[in-house]
């Protein structure tokens, strides 16, 4: 069976070669292929030129490393990698705004920073377990916009769909995960701590 470029299950194979055989030769596609959309993403998303090149190259070897941890019944390879895009970029972004100062304090870092990545993390597993639930055209049409950095009319073109039938679809996808993501946040909260109960004013 032949793989095509832009077929999904042609990318899901290169990626568990990696993992399963380190295998160079489909690392270096997944690198061509996914290597210039991930710095575009990070420059799209806020990086300079410069700090998202470094930012893609510590990416796809985290990719190199951690292959063996993807699991396709989970997120697509777009969405698994793109996740880590985004991390990365996080901690990037809050070492820049808390410059490591000349002389540290004693003691281990306080609590809530420990809390604050915890919530990043437990934010992005949500986004990529939501992503991965929506239905497969929708999934794919917000993967190639906003992982893949294609415009609406790249993707009319790549799909053979009309503009307005990626628009809606984009739009539904949309509103699925922000209804997905509300609702994990509500799980989170504890019995009896929810707005509007009277606790927060005692």
């Amino acid at each position: 069976m032949s793989f095509m470029p832009n077929d999904e299950a042609y990318w899901t194979n290169q990626l568990v070669a990696v993992g399963a055989e380190r295998d160079r030769a489909a690392f270096e596609s997944i690198f061509r292929h996914y290597a210039p959309r991930v710095k575009a993403f990070l420059i799209r998303t806020g990086l300079s030129p410069s700090a998202a090149e470094d930012c893609m190259q510590d990416v796809m070897v985290t990719v190199w490393r951690k292959a063996h941890l993807f699991d396709p019944g989970r997120a697509s390879v777009a969405t698994w990698l793109f996740t880590i895009a985004r991390n990365r970029k996080i901690d990037i972004i809050r070492k820049a705004r808390r410059p490591e100062p000349e002389e540290l304090p004693w003691g281990p870092e306080p609590e809530p920073e420990q809390a604050d990545v915890l919530a990043l993390a437990q934010d992005s597993r949500r986004l990529a377990q939501a992503v991965a639930q929506l239905p497969p055209k929708q999934r794919d049409l917000v993967e190639r916009a906003f992982f893949g950095d294609r415009t609406h009319s790249e993707i009319a073109a790549d799909t053979g769909l009309p503009l307005g039938t990626i628009k809606s679809r984009i739009r539904l996808a949309i509103d699925r995960l922000r209804h997905a993501m509300e609702n994990e946040v509500k799980k989170a909260v504890p019995v009896g701590l929810e707005p509007g109960n009277g606790v927060e004013d005692r």
